[in-house]
């Protein structure tokens, strides 16, 4: 099955671009997604434990079963704004 994956701020910097399209098994897990782009860029496993997750645009946990055609986004922490 093919879902879409959507790359923000340092993951986008990481994978090089804004969106993939990945490939995976039948009812694969949201925990198989990142373990697949944690072994195509080695880079992103550093930042795996900080990221937010959502599935079809809602927040979900490494558990949630994907479907064909879903679109997942991983969402780094952010950071910035000025002290007052």
């Amino acid at each position: 099955m093919k879902v879409r994956v959507r790359c923000f701020a340092a993951v986008r910097e990481i994978v090089g671009v804004g969106e993939l399209i990945v490939d995976l098994p039948e009812g694969a897990a949201l925990i198989q997604l990142i373990s697949q782009l944690g072994s195509q860029f080695p880079r992103l496993q550093a930042l795996t434990g900080s990221l937010l997750f959502s599935v079809n645009r809602e927040y979900a946990s490494t558990d949630k079963r994907l479907a064909e055609g879903d679109e997942v986004a991983l969402i780094p922490p952010v950071s910035g704004g000025t002290d007052v």
